[in-house]
C-alpha cells in the first residue's frame, strides 16, 4: 500500500475492463492469489498473481465483458456484457445460466449478501434479479442518466449507486431511496465501493475521491490527479483504500481523524498508530502511541478499547497510563461494550468476550453466521447476555450466556417477520434483561429474555429509525415517526400496561428546534445525555432527558424505597409516580405501590393493593401480585407449591377458568362441590344452560355431586382460618 510497483504480472491480448480477486473465505486457504479480469474481446481470464500465467480463458459475451463479480463464497462468478446479458459461471468457468437479457450494456453488477440475488445496472435502471426463476424481479429507475457503478454491502444490506448525472444514491434492499447526493459532481460517478465493515463507502469520479458514511453524508473529499477513478478496493481492515485512475495512476488513501466522545473525553485517530485523547474540562490532551496500525476503537463505560493489527489494548479513562493488553489472532471487525464486559468480532474466529482486565471469558459460536454480515444492529451485548439475530432465519433472535458462551435453549425470540435491529437493556441483573427490536416494517417491540418471562412481546411504536437503551437505567429512547420518543420505564408493560402511556414522552421538532430525518441515528445514550447523528449532513446533535428517572432506578438498586418516594413527591410528575408504581409492584413493596397509585388517582388499583396487603400468607400475596401482572400460570404455581389449593381453585373461578378450576379440585380431591356451586350460580345469573361436558357429568345422573351452600361456606371459612394461623 506504499504505491511502489512490485513488478509486472502479465500481458493480455485485449484491453481489461474490470478485475476482481478470488474471495478468501477461510484464513490461509489456497487460491487467494488468483484474480479474474474481464476484457474488451468478450472474454474473461483467470490469472495467477504469483506466476502471471493465464490459468483459464473463457469466451463469455458478444462485445466487451463490462463487469464481473464473485459471490462471497467464491462458488459462482457473474459477468455483464455489452450485449446486455448477465451470465453466471461456475468456479471452473462453466456456464450455469444466462440470468437476464437487457437492451442496454450492463455497466455494473454485484451480488446480494445472501448470494441469492444479483443487482444489475442497465441504463438508468437498477434491477434486483433473483437466481430462482420463480421469484419476481425488483426494478426501478434510479438516476436521470446511465448508472455506471453499484455496490451492495453484506454487512448493512444497503445499496449505493453512482451515475453519469454526477449523483450517488443510497438505497435499501427494497429499492427505497434513503439518501440522494444534494450537490452533484461536475463529472460522472465512475466507481462506488462499501468498506468491508460496512461503516462507510468510497465514491470515485474525475480527479476526485470521497469517503461517505453508510447513510450517505460525506466524511471527506480529496482531489487526486488520476483522471476518472474506475475501480476502488479496500483493505480487509477497512482502514485503507486504493483507486485505479484512467491516467494509469493509482491513488492510495488512509482513513484518519476518526472521532469518539464519552463524558468529558474526545478521542481522535491522528495517525495510523497514534490516538489523541482530549479532556474538555481540563483543556488537556494526551497522546497514545501504538506499535501497529489501529483498526478499531470504541469508547464507553469508563474504558477505551483499541484494536490494532496484532493487539487489543484496554484503557481506563481514569488512568490512561496503565493499559491491559492481549494478542489478537485476526483482524477485528466490530467492538461491543457493556458495563463489565466487552466483545469483539474478528474475521475468522467469531465472537470473543473479555472483561476489562483483559481476561478471556468465552467464544460465542453461532452456526451459519458469517463475520462479513455482522454489524451492530444484528448483535447486542449486556453484562450477562449476548443476543444475535439468526443468520439462517432473520425472524429469530438467539440468546447466549456471556460467561460460558452457551446458548440459552429455553429462551428464543421468534417474530412474525424479519428482525432488522436488536438492542439489549443494560440495567440490572440477568432477571431484569429486556430486548428491544425493530422489524422490517420499522415497528418497535419489547420482550424479556429471562427464563421466567421469555416469550411475551409487546409493540411500543411504529416507523422507528433508531433505538437505544440507557447505560444505567431502564430508559428506552427511539426516533419514531421523525420524533424523539422516550419511555422512562418501558418494562412497566409487563407489570401494569395501563401505566405505559404515562411513562412515555414525545418531544416534537418545535420543542427541540431541529428536524429529524429517516437516516438519523442515535449514537449513544449515557446518563441523561443523548447524542444523535443527523443523516443528511453528519452533524452531531446533543439532547438531554430528565435526570430524575435515573435517580429513581439508583435508589431502587440500593433498596431505598423511602428516598424514591420522597423524590417523586418533590418532582410531582405522573411519569415518576408511574415508574415507582411499576417498580414497587414488581418488588412486592405494597405500601410504596399504594402511595404511588394514590398519587396517580388510580383508585381501583389502590384498593387492590390494600386487598393484597390483607392476605395473611406471603405466598397468597405473591400470587395476587403475579395475577395483577397477568401471569396467571405463575400465580397458580406459587399457590400449589405452598399447598394453598383452595386459593388456586378460587383464583380460576374468579377468572372464569371453570375447566381448570374443576381439574385442580378433582386432582387434589378438595372443593369439587365448591367449583360446581359457583358454576351453577354463574349459569343461573346469566340464565344459561351447562355446555361443558365435565360439569354435566358431575351435576347429572346417579353420581351427581350434591351442592350444599352451608357446607361449602363452612369449608371456605375453615380455609381462611388455616391461612390466618400460618405465620409469615
Amino acid at each position: 500500500m506504499s504505491g511502489e510497483p512490485m513488478g509486472k504480472v502479465c500481458d493480455l491480448e485485449s484491453h481489461p475492463t474490470d478485475m476482481v480477486w478470488f474471495p478468501q473465505v477461510k484464513k490461509g486457504e489456497q487460491g487467494k492469489d488468483l484474480f479474474v479480469m474481464s476484457c474488451a474481446d468478450g472474454k474473461f481470464r483467470v490469472v495467477s498473481a504469483v506466476t502471471g500465467r493465464v490459468e483459464k480463458c473463457v469466451d463469455a459475451h458478444k462485445g466487451a465483458v463490462a463487469c464481473l463479480a464473485w459471490n462471497s463464497e467464491g462458488g459462482a462468478l457473474a459477468t455483464g456484457g455489452e450485449d446486455g446479458q448477465v451470465k453466471i459461471w461456475s468456479q471452473a468457468g462453466m456456464l450455469r445460466a444466462t440470468l437476464t437479457q437487457q437492451s442496454q450494456c450492463i455497466h455494473a453488477l454485484c451480488w446480494s449478501p445472501e448470494n441469492d440475488q444479483i443487482l444489475v445496472a442497465a441504463g438508468k435502471e437498477l434491477i434486483i434479479k433473483p437466481l430462482q426463476p420463480s421469484n419476481k424481479n425488483l426494478q426501478w429507475v434510479a438516476h436521470n442518466s446511465a448508472v455506471l457503478a453499484v455496490d451492495w454491502s453484506a454487512v448493512n444490506n444497503l445499496i449505493v449507486s453512482g451515475a453519469e448525472d454526477g449523483k450517488f444514491k443510497v438505497w435499501d434492499s427494497y429499492g427505497r431511496a434513503l439518501y440522494t447526493c444534494t450537490t452533484p459532481s461536475e463529472n460522472a460517478i465512475t466507481s462506488v465501493s462499501f468498506s468491508p465493515d460496512g461503516q462507510c463507502f468510497a465514491v470515485g469520479s474525475f480527479n476526485s475521491l470521497r469517503v461517505c458514511d453508510r447513510t450517505g453524508w460525506t466524511h471527506c473529499r480529496d482531489s487526486c490527479k488520476t483522471g476518472s477513478i474506475f475501480k476502488i478496493a479496500w483493505t480487509p481492515d477497512s482502514t485503507q483504500l486504493a483507486g485505479a485512475g484512467g491516467t494509469g495512476a493509482v491513488a492510495f488513501a488512509q482513513l484518519l481523524d476518526r472521532k469518539l466522545s464519552y463524558n468529558k473525553f474526545e478521542v481522535s485517530l491522528r495517525e495510523a498508530n497514534r490516538i489523541r485523547v482530549y479532556d474538555v474540562l481540563t483543556d488537556s490532551a494526551e497522546e497514545l502511541e501504538h506499535r501497529d496500525k489501529i483498526i478499531k476503537m470504541s469508547l464507553g463505560y469508563g474504558h477505551l478499547i483499541v484494536a490494532t493489527t496484532t493487539q487489543c489494548v484496554i484503557y481506563e479513562t481514569a488512568n490512561f497510563n496503565a493499559p491491559h493488553q492481549f494478542d489478537l489472532k485476526a483482524t477485528v471487525n466490530l467492538i461491543l461494550l457493556a458495563e463489565k464486559v466487552f466483545a469483539f468480532v474478528d474475521s475468522f474466529h467469531g465472537i470473543h468476550v473479555h472483561n476489562y482486565e483483559g481476561r478471556f471469558l468465552c467464544t460465542i459460536k453461532i452456526p451459519h453466521l458469517s463475520s462479513s454480515s455482522i454489524n451492530e444492529m444484528s448483535l447486542s451485548l449486556s453484562n450477562d447476555t449476548f443476543a444475535v439475530r439468526d443468520a439462517a432465519n432473520t425472524k429469530v433472535v438467539s440468546v447466549f450466556d456471556c460467561h460460558n458462551g452457551r446458548q440459552k435453549a429455553d429462551i428464543k425470540v421468534e417474530h412474525m417477520m424479519e428482525v432488522s435491529e436488536i438492542c439489549l437493556s443494560q440495567y440490572g441483573d440477568v432477571k431484569e434483561r429486556k430486548l428491544a427490536f425493530v422489524d422490517r416494517n420499522r415497528d418497535l417491540y419489547i420482550t424479556t429474555v429471562s427464563p421466567t418471562g421469555a416469550g411475551k412481546v409487546h409493540k411500543l411504536a411504529a416507523m422507528v429509525s433508531s433505538v437505544k437503551w440507557n447505560d444505567n437505567s431502564e430508559i428506552l429512547l427511539a426516533l419514531a415517526d421523525l420524533k424523539l420518543v422516550i419511555w422512562y420505564y418501558p418494562a412497566v408493560v409487563f407489570i401494569d400496561r395501563d401505566l405505559l402511556p404515562k411513562t412515555k414522552t414525545v418531544r416534537e421538532d418545535g420543542q427541540l428546534q431541529v428536524e429529524f430525518g429517516w437516516n438519523d441515528q442515535i449514537i449513544d445514550f449515557f446518563g441523561s445525555r443523548v447524542t444523535i447523528r443527523r443523516g443528511t449532513d453528519g452533524a452531531v446533535l446533543t439532547f438531554t432527558v430528565s435526570p430524575y428517572p435515573s435517580l429513581i432506578f439508583n435508589h431502587i438498586k440500593g433498596n431505598d424505597w423511602g428516598a424514591a418516594t420522597r423524590l417523586c413527591r418533590v418532582v410531582k410528575e405522573d411519569f415518576m409516580w408511574s415508574i415507582l408504581a411499576g417498580l414497587a409492584v414488581k418488588a412486592g413493596e405494597l405500601t410504596t405501590a399504594e402511595i404511588a397509585y394514590a398519587s396517580l388517582e388510580e383508585s381501583d388499583k389502590l384498593q387492590y393493593m390494600r386487598y393484597i396487603q390483607e392476605i395473611p400468607v406471603p405466598e397468597g400475596r405473591a400470587a395476587e401480585l403475579a395475577l395483577f401482572q397477568r401471569r396467571s400460570q405463575e400465580a397458580e404455581q406459587i399457590l400449589l407449591h405452598a399447598g394453598l389449593h383452595y386459593r388456586a381453585i378460587k383464583m380460576h373461578i374468579d377468572l372464569f377458568n371453570w375447566e381448570r378450576a374443576l381439574e385442580l379440585a378433582t386432582k387434589h380431591m378438595t372443593h369439587v362441590d365448591t367449583v360446581l356451586a359457583f358454576r351453577a350460580a354463574h349459569l343461573q345469573t346469566f340464565n344459561k344452560q351447562e355446555t361443558i361436558q365435565a360439569f354435566k357429568q358431575r351435576t347429572q345422573g346417579d353420581q351427581a355431586v350434591q351442592i350444599n351452600w352451608e357446607k361449602i361456606n363452612s369449608k371456605i371459612e375453615d380455609e381462611a382460618t388455616k391461612e390466618r394461623s400460618r405465620s409469615d
